[in-house]
Protein backbone atom coordinates (compact mmCIF):
# COMPACT_ATOMS: atom_id res chain seq x y z
CA UNK A 1 0.00 0.00 0.00
CA UNK A 2 2.77 2.62 0.92
CA UNK A 3 4.42 1.06 -2.58
CA UNK A 4 0.72 2.35 -4.41
CA UNK A 5 1.20 6.20 -2.28
CA UNK A 6 4.64 6.55 -3.09
CA UNK A 7 4.06 5.70 -7.22
CA UNK A 8 0.83 8.13 -6.49
CA UNK A 9 2.53 10.55 -5.22
CA UNK A 10 5.09 10.63 -8.02
CA UNK A 11 2.81 10.81 -10.23
CA UNK A 12 0.93 13.78 -8.99
CA UNK A 13 3.74 15.79 -8.20
CA UNK A 14 5.52 15.26 -11.54
CA UNK A 15 2.62 16.50 -13.27
CA UNK A 16 1.44 19.60 -11.21
CA UNK A 17 4.98 20.81 -10.13
CA UNK A 18 7.74 19.34 -12.21
CA UNK A 19 8.92 17.69 -9.10
CA UNK A 20 9.90 13.67 -8.59
CA UNK A 21 10.21 11.45 -6.23
CA UNK A 22 13.83 9.86 -7.14
CA UNK A 23 13.71 5.75 -6.80
CA UNK A 24 10.15 5.23 -6.40
CA UNK A 25 9.12 2.58 -9.27
CA UNK A 26 12.70 0.87 -8.05
CA UNK A 27 11.14 0.26 -4.86
CA UNK A 28 7.86 -0.50 -5.85
CA UNK A 29 9.33 -3.42 -8.38
CA UNK A 30 11.59 -4.40 -5.40
CA UNK A 31 8.50 -4.81 -3.13
CA UNK A 32 6.62 -5.95 -6.18
CA UNK A 33 9.30 -9.45 -6.89
CA UNK A 34 9.51 -10.01 -3.41
CA UNK A 35 5.35 -10.14 -2.58
CA UNK A 36 4.87 -12.22 -5.76
CA UNK A 37 7.33 -15.07 -4.27
CA UNK A 38 6.18 -15.23 -0.95
CA UNK A 39 2.37 -15.30 -2.51
CA UNK A 40 3.64 -18.34 -4.42
CA UNK A 41 2.88 -20.25 -1.43
CA UNK A 42 -0.56 -19.13 -0.86
CA UNK A 43 -1.33 -19.73 -4.20
CA UNK A 44 0.03 -23.17 -3.94
CA UNK A 45 -1.99 -24.08 -0.50
CA UNK A 46 -5.17 -22.55 -1.46
CA UNK A 47 -4.84 -23.93 -5.46
CA UNK A 48 -5.18 -20.68 -6.92
CA UNK A 49 -3.09 -21.37 -9.55
CA UNK A 50 -4.47 -21.17 -13.25
CA UNK A 51 -4.32 -24.19 -15.48
CA UNK A 52 -5.80 -24.88 -18.52
CA UNK A 53 -8.56 -27.93 -17.71
CA UNK A 54 -11.15 -28.40 -20.02
CA UNK A 55 -9.65 -31.62 -20.68
CA UNK A 56 -8.60 -32.53 -17.21
CA UNK A 57 -12.09 -32.18 -15.92
CA UNK A 58 -12.94 -34.95 -18.06
CA UNK A 59 -10.78 -37.90 -16.32
CA UNK A 60 -11.11 -39.67 -13.51
CA UNK A 61 -10.28 -39.23 -10.12
CA UNK A 62 -7.24 -41.66 -10.15
CA UNK A 63 -5.77 -40.36 -13.55
CA UNK A 64 -6.34 -36.48 -11.93
CA UNK A 65 -4.36 -37.54 -9.24
CA UNK A 66 -1.40 -39.21 -11.45
CA UNK A 67 -1.22 -35.64 -13.74
CA UNK A 68 -1.80 -33.62 -10.72
CA UNK A 69 1.53 -35.57 -8.62
CA UNK A 70 3.43 -34.83 -12.46
CA UNK A 71 2.65 -31.42 -11.97
CA UNK A 72 3.22 -31.08 -8.76
CA UNK A 73 6.88 -32.60 -9.16
CA UNK A 74 7.47 -30.70 -12.57
CA UNK A 75 6.97 -27.43 -10.21
CA UNK A 76 8.97 -28.77 -7.60
CA UNK A 77 12.20 -28.92 -9.93
CA UNK A 78 11.70 -25.67 -12.01
CA UNK A 79 11.41 -23.94 -9.03
CA UNK A 80 14.25 -25.42 -6.97
CA UNK A 81 16.29 -24.54 -10.42
CA UNK A 82 14.88 -21.04 -10.20
CA UNK A 83 16.16 -21.06 -6.45
CA UNK A 84 19.43 -22.40 -6.63
CA UNK A 85 20.31 -19.93 -9.24
CA UNK A 86 18.75 -16.94 -7.40
CA UNK A 87 21.02 -18.03 -4.33
CA UNK A 88 23.74 -18.42 -6.47
CA UNK A 89 23.41 -14.91 -7.96
CA UNK A 90 22.31 -13.32 -4.25
CA UNK A 91 25.72 -14.74 -2.96
CA UNK A 92 27.61 -13.33 -5.90
CA UNK A 93 26.12 -10.03 -5.59
CA UNK A 94 27.13 -10.41 -1.80
CA UNK A 95 30.66 -11.17 -2.37
CA UNK A 96 30.93 -8.73 -4.79
CA UNK A 97 29.19 -5.58 -3.18
CA UNK A 98 27.44 -5.29 -6.36
CA UNK A 99 24.49 -2.17 -6.51
CA UNK A 100 21.69 -1.23 -8.23
CA UNK A 101 22.75 1.42 -11.37
CA UNK A 102 19.95 4.05 -10.56
CA UNK A 103 19.99 7.04 -8.29
CA UNK A 104 19.15 5.19 -5.29
CA UNK A 105 22.33 2.48 -6.05
CA UNK A 106 20.65 0.07 -4.07
CA UNK A 107 23.15 -2.81 -2.63
CA UNK A 108 21.31 -5.64 -4.59
CA UNK A 109 21.46 -8.36 -2.23
CA UNK A 110 19.35 -6.01 0.41
CA UNK A 111 16.17 -6.29 -1.65
CA UNK A 112 17.11 -10.45 -3.65
CA UNK A 113 17.50 -11.21 0.61
CA UNK A 114 13.61 -11.14 0.13
CA UNK A 115 12.93 -12.42 -2.91
CA UNK A 116 15.51 -15.40 -2.67
CA UNK A 117 13.59 -16.26 0.81
CA UNK A 118 10.04 -16.32 -0.76
CA UNK A 119 11.32 -18.69 -3.50
CA UNK A 120 13.07 -20.51 -0.45
CA UNK A 121 9.89 -21.02 1.23
CA UNK A 122 7.76 -21.89 -1.68
CA UNK A 123 10.67 -24.67 -2.55
CA UNK A 124 10.47 -25.73 0.95
CA UNK A 125 6.20 -25.57 0.23
CA UNK A 126 6.32 -27.49 -2.81
CA UNK A 127 8.91 -30.09 -0.69
CA UNK A 128 6.05 -30.77 1.82
CA UNK A 129 3.48 -31.19 -0.42
CA UNK A 130 5.41 -33.42 -2.73
CA UNK A 131 6.32 -35.73 0.02
CA UNK A 132 2.39 -35.64 1.42
CA UNK A 133 1.21 -36.49 -1.98
CA UNK A 134 3.64 -39.19 -2.76
CA UNK A 135 2.47 -40.97 0.71
CA UNK A 136 -1.01 -40.87 -0.46
CA UNK A 137 -0.08 -41.81 -4.00
CA UNK A 138 1.46 -45.06 -2.47
CA UNK A 139 -1.79 -45.22 -0.60
CA UNK A 140 -3.89 -45.25 -3.32
CA UNK A 141 -5.72 -42.29 -1.59
CA UNK A 142 -6.64 -40.43 -4.94
CA UNK A 143 -8.93 -38.13 -3.37
CA UNK A 144 -6.34 -36.85 -1.05
CA UNK A 145 -4.05 -35.94 -4.25
CA UNK A 146 -6.71 -34.03 -5.53
CA UNK A 147 -7.69 -32.28 -2.40
CA UNK A 148 -4.15 -30.75 -2.11
CA UNK A 149 -2.86 -30.65 -5.37
CA UNK A 150 -5.69 -30.91 -7.47
CA UNK A 151 -7.55 -27.93 -9.36
CA UNK A 152 -10.37 -26.34 -7.19
CA UNK A 153 -13.72 -27.47 -8.66
CA UNK A 154 -16.59 -24.72 -9.47
CA UNK A 155 -18.51 -26.11 -6.66
CA UNK A 156 -15.32 -25.23 -4.69
CA UNK A 157 -14.89 -21.82 -5.97
CA UNK A 158 -18.78 -21.11 -4.77
CA UNK A 159 -18.50 -22.84 -1.73
CA UNK A 160 -15.35 -20.49 -0.76
CA UNK A 161 -17.09 -16.74 -2.72
CA UNK A 162 -20.70 -17.61 -1.08
CA UNK A 163 -19.27 -17.79 2.41
CA UNK A 164 -16.32 -16.03 3.16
Amino acid sequence: MLSAIMVTLDVISRKLIGFTISGSDEISGYIFAASTTWSYSYCLFARANIRIDAFYNLLSLKPKAILDMIGLLLLLYYIYLLTTNAFGMFLENVKFNSSAQTTLATPLWIPQLFWVSGLFFFLLSLAFLSVYGFAALVRGDWATINKIAGVRTVEEEIIEETHV
